[in-house]
């Protein structure tokens, strides 16, 4: 049996076609189908031992069962690859025109959609985008293997315009919003990554590390977008007075956009701001989860958030409980009546604060008598926590009660107020 010498580094035309349904119906359609599921095996082993027993989840590359990762596509068309070329003039190369193509498609599948999941876990925008790319892959995929793409591709190069002094064709156009996205999904998938590598198990120097993640996913998705144009066969020296042009009036028109990303890179710089710190702005109080570019997170003890433009950071007064150190005074104050022996009270008030878990030692309670009320004798009882992030009504909470259970054994009044009415007498 003579051996086919059919090229297969093009797609097929409509006579190739026929000779592929010939090929499929041949013995040794069946010995390329076992070779390419060798090529299968041998991917999802190796891709095993690399990733080990226990991988994480929500890897992009190797995924949950290593068969949805976006490397068992990509290793397996390369082992095909090398397989079609180890093979060609020994066996008439018929299953491998259809496995190639499918594999590709698959590849780009995946690689799409991890990343856009990765990228953006809780949007309801990502299952229509993968839909709609899996859609348009396996019909490039159909159109690439009966040959009909070659001839779409020569109709959409017939078709040209002039954008300045450079002649654009509808295929440039075409191809290069596919490298735009292409790119754009590996940057953001690299910068995910890097941006991972940063801040995995990192306890200082947090700022610093979000700072340069920050700035390598912008300088990644620059670059993206610079070659997405050169592969459009844009003229990138044609677009200067134009960007110029955008330029100004993107300065005009987003001014308090770029404070805030400029205020962001400060406030990651000068590390004034750290994620973790506890802070008060604009009357709202919480720790800081997140420092973006262009706004910051606060996540109150009530489970609220608080999304706060970076430049209101910068131009306001900031309160930081942990600038310095994590510890936070708080006081409390009650009254007794007067004739109370104050010197005996207010040592036992002293030591029960003291005694309480959250109350720090160092600087210890103090108790201090702050007026004279109306009513009654007023002390202010001082004390510090070491962990405002657990909540401070829970903590002041604890101090009152320890006050009021140690006036109640002492036999201690809490006095009502009082008033004196002043009756005029009757002659």
């Amino acid at each position: 049996m003579s051996v086919s010498s059919v090229q297969v580094t093009h797609p097929i035309t409509p006579d190739e076609l026929l000779q592929l349904l010939d090929g499929l119906q041949q013995r040794s359609a069946l010995s390329e189908a076992g070779i390419i599921l060798g090529c299968l095996a041998l991917s999802w082993g190796l891709l095993r031992l690399w990733r080990g027993a226990q991988g994480d989840p929500h890897s992009v590359w190797f995924g949950r069962n290593i068969v949805d990762g976006v490397l068992f596509p990509v290793l397996a068309l390369l082992l095909a690859l090398a397989a079609r070329r180890a093979l060609m003039g020994v066996l008439p190369l018929t299953v491998f025109r259809l496995i190639i193509p499918i594999l590709a498609s698959l590849a780009v599948i995946r690689l799409t959609v991890k990343v856009l999941k990765v990228a953006f876990p809780s949007s309801q925008t990502v299952r229509v985008v993968e839909r709609t790319v899996s859609w348009m892959a396996w019909i490039v995929t159909v159109l690439w293997v009966t040959g009909v793409m070659p001839m779409i591709l020569g109709e959409l190069e017939d078709i040209t315009w002039k954008i300045g002094a450079t002649r654009v064709s509808l295929r440039n156009l075409i191809e290069g919003a596919l490298s735009a996205v292409l790119v754009l999904i590996l940057s953001l998938s690299l910068s995910s990554a890097i941006e991972t590598k940063l801040l995995k198990g990192a306890t200082d120097n947090l700022s610093l590390r979000k700072i340069a993640a920050n700035a390598i996913r912008a300088i990644l998705l620059t670059l993206g977008l610079i070659m997405a144009l050169s592969a459009a066969g844009i003229d990138l020296t044609a677009l200067s007075v134009l960007g110029g042009a955008v330029g100004v009036g993107l300065g005009f028109g987003l001014q308090k956009l770029a404070a805030n990303y400029v205020s962001g890179f400060v406030i990651l710089a000068e590390r004034s701001l750290r994620i973790g710190d506890l802070v008060k702005v604009d009357n709202f109080e919480g720790r800081i989860t997140d420092i973006n570019t262009r706004y910051t997170v606060l996540r109150s003890v009530t489970g609220r958030e608080s999304i706060v433009p970076n430049e209101l950071l910068i131009t306001q007064r900031v309160e930081n409980a942990s600038l310095a150190d994590n510890k936070l005074m708080l006081t409390t104050v009650v009254q007794v009546a007067y004739g109370t022996d104050l010197n005996s009270v207010m040592p036992r008030l002293k030591d029960a604060v003291a005694a309480l878990p959250r109350v720090v030692q160092d600087p210890g309670p103090a108790v201090h008598l702050s007026d004279f009320a109306a009513d009654g004798l007023e002390l202010t009882v001082a004390f510090w926590i070491m962990d405002p992030e657990n909540g401070q009504l829970g903590a002041r909470s604890a101090v009152n009660l320890a006050i009021l259970d140690t006036l109640n054994s002492m036999g201690v009044e809490i006095p009502f107020p009082q008033r004196v009415v002043h009756q005029a007498s009757v002659a």
